[in-house]
């Protein structure tokens, strides 16, 4: 579980120079923003760039940071500005290169021959299904483990938004991963396919109350 008063007091440290607090920073929260600009962007091969950025970015706006929010949600509002910088970049000049397919981007970036890297396949095949406001908001509170408040300050809307968005998507993924194990009822069960562990997961999220993450 993450410890977000460790990682805010890590930032807070950071600002005086500190740097073992800034590398304890950088190593606590490097994944979760990989996963999200990987997510937003839909351009693996944009990742590191987009992580460096990011960093970059915080780095320079940490003597500003007062932890009055998580050192975190801070962390990955910047990210979000820093993805917005590069499409607004991207859609103003011709495209040379890249993908709008952002699943076949996430599955790229995802690490091969570990455990759950099929899960990790078949669930962004899933969320491919989404609008892109769900997808956010379900990654930010169910991958990420954000709390909707703080999803609210990154995605820059009401909770009340966020809140419907989760339970919206939800609902899309349930529906269609019934769709899935329907036409998968004829196969042999004892080769179940990584969409029936990734069907448990999203099936006990959408029985969570919405407020339960608040």
């Amino acid at each position: 579980m993450r410890d977000d008063s460790a990682v805010t007091a890590w930032a807070l440290a950071a600002r005086t120079g500190d740097e073992t607090a800034v590398e304890r920073f950088v190593r606590a929260t490097q994944l979760d923003v990989r996963r999200y600009v990987t997510h937003l962007s839909g351009d693996a091969q944009a990742a590191d760039d987009l992580v460096q950025d990011t960093y970059l970015r915080a780095l320079r706006s940490l003597p500003r940071f007062e932890g009055r929010s998580s050192a975190r949600t801070w962390l990955l509002s910047i990210a979000r500005r820093t993805v917005a910088d590069r499409l607004r970049s991207m859609a103003s000049r011709p495209r040379l290169a890249g993908t709008d397919d952002w699943q076949t981007a996430v599955e790229q970036a995802q690490p091969r021959g570990v455990p759950g890297f099929d899960e990790g396949v078949a669930l962004a095949d899933l969320l491919s299904a989404l609008p892109a406001p769900r997808r956010e908001a379900f990654v930010l509170t169910q991958l990420l483990g954000l709390r909707y408040a703080e999803a609210a300050v990154i995605a820059d809307c009401p909770v009340g938004t966020v809140r419907s968005r989760v339970a919206r998507a939800r609902e899309t993924l349930v529906a269609l991963l019934a769709e899935q194990e329907e036409r998968g009822e004829g196969h042999e069960r004892e080769h179940r396919s990584p969409a029936h562990s990734v069907g448990a997961l999203a099936r006990a999220h959408a029985r969570v109350p919405a407020g339960s993450a608040a």
